[in-house]
């Protein structure tokens, strides 16, 4: 089987000895010694002023924009994995839509400004796939309108923009370590303020707002995170450069290899130094996609439609009465879309097999809804 993804893992001596410190001081979390000598190695390997490690992703974004005080409206994007719109919604703000740029996959900036209301607070931006988004665009935006900057930098480790890690960009940026991602803890997040001075806030807000042993400055939130999943951290954090140098080379050979006029690719933005971390390819049209995802899975290779449905879409974004915002570019991207397998360990060999079922399937008349792509390249 190939899957879409799988978890990069260090050599299992390596994290047995840091799992054998964790059991001889049997100091398993509360901001632990792991959990500071991995803030630490971030900090160094990333070139950031601050970084603080907590549970997730999704608890990372719910924390930054709590401590911005974010309220009302925040203008996002529709083309994104759920936590982008789930947090927004957990934390009683409303998500209004606007469509991407059907090149980088990105908000489309030319679009926000007409969503802005007086009851819009923030923009929550993600860099989709790794790309980055058009910052400076966004940056003026916000200065014009008085507005925070969230970036949803979960796929970013390892991006960086005009030089610098692409963590470094908006009032916050927040991250993922999933097991999903190129560099995983397990899971984990961190959080990424541009301003120092709500690092303190954010530490009380990811452990309950102590301020101390019996007291408290605020509401807080179980956002810490583990010695073991810190201990994964240190242990990966060793090897992410040939991580990325892995995820490099696959994607160029799928470069060379999927040399067709209907495969499209994402966009990169100009001064990206890219991290390679997904390959989405985008396809002629839903039936086309829906036949190349058939038929690899016949032959037992597991590809994803990241990111389908469209967030607009869920059933808890939309008031009673109201329609759901129209994001045509994204919907129509959403249809045709798939993420192909990527992982450290892939041969080029699988590449091949991958490669070889798409084209094959492409080279198949089209017939409108009559599946009959659904077997071309796979099992019969």
């Amino acid at each position: 089987m190939i899957p879409v993804t799988k978890p990069f893992l260090p050599p299992r001596e390596e994290y047995e000895t840091l799992a054998a410190g964790i059991w001889e001081r049997r100091y398993l979390t509360n901001h632990g010694p792991l959990v500071q000598q991995l803030e630490a190695g971030l900090r160094d390997k990333l070139d950031l002023d601050h970084i603080l490690y907590v549970g997730n992703g999704t608890v990372a974004l719910q924390i930054a924009i709590r401590v911005l005080g974010l309220q009302g409206e925040i203008i996002t994007t529709p083309f994104s994995y759920v936590a982008t719109t789930s947090s927004i919604v957990w934390q009683g703000c409303r998500p209004v839509f606007v469509d991407i740029d059907p090149r980088t996959l990105n908000i489309d900036p030319a679009k926000i400004e007409a969503a802005i209301t007086p009851h819009t607070s923030a923009i929550v931006a993600t860099h989709c796939f790794g790309n980055p988004c058009d910052i400076e665009a966004i940056a003026g935006i916000a200065a014009r309108h008085n507005l925070r900057v969230i970036y949803d930098a979960a796929h970013a480790f390892g991006t960086r923009y005009q030089g610098k890690s692409v963590f470094a960009q908006g009032d916050i940026s927040i991250t993922s370590f999933h097991a999903t991602k190129l560099f995983q803890t397990v899971e984990g997040g961190a959080i990424i303020p541009g301003d120092p001075d709500r690092v303190l806030a954010i530490r009380r807000m990811r452990n309950f707002g102590h301020a101390g042993p019996e007291t408290f400055d605020g509401v807080g939130i179980n956002g810490k995170n583990s010695e073991f999943h810190a201990a994964m951290g240190l242990c990966n954090l060793k090897y992410v450069d040939a991580v990325l140098a892995t995820r490099k080379r696959q994607a160029d050979i799928y470069n060379e290899l999927l040399q067709h006029p209907g495969i499209r690719r994402q966009q990169i933005r100009p001064g990206t130094d890219y991290n390679h971390a997904y390959y989405p390819v985008i396809l002629p049209d839903e039936p086309a996609c829906l036949a190349v995802k058939a038929a690899l899975e016949d032959a037992d290779i597991f590809p994803r439609r990241y990111f389908y449905p469209i967030l607009s879409q869920l059933d808890y974004v939309t008031p009673a009465g109201e329609k759901p915002a129209e994001v045509p570019v994204a919907a129509d991207i959403a249809s045709r879309i798939l993420c192909l397998p990527v992982y450290h360990d892939l041969a080029p060999e699988e590449q091949q097999k991958v490669a070889g079922i798409i084209l094959q399937v492409l080279k198949q008349p089209a017939s409108a809804g009559d599946g009959s792509r659904r077997n071309s390249g796979g099992k019969p």
